[in-house]
């Protein structure tokens, strides 16, 4: 399971930067995803982190 999430925090970490935009990074049902920060809005959703292509 770990490498799951150090493969969905490098991905999340790429996509931010060649997107240009914040976008976080979930987990529901043991399963982890990427959206834009700004399209999250379910509850049920639990953050792991929010990576900014700025810092």
């Amino acid at each position: 399971m770990s490498h799951d999430i150090s493969l969905a925090q490098s991905l999340a970490s790429q996509l931010s930067r060649d997107l240009m935009v914040p976008v976080t990074l979930f987990t529901v049902n043991g399963e982890y995803g990427v959206l834009p920060s700004d399209e999250i809005d379910d509850d049920e959703l639990q953050i792991v982190h929010e990576y900014s292509p700025w810092h």
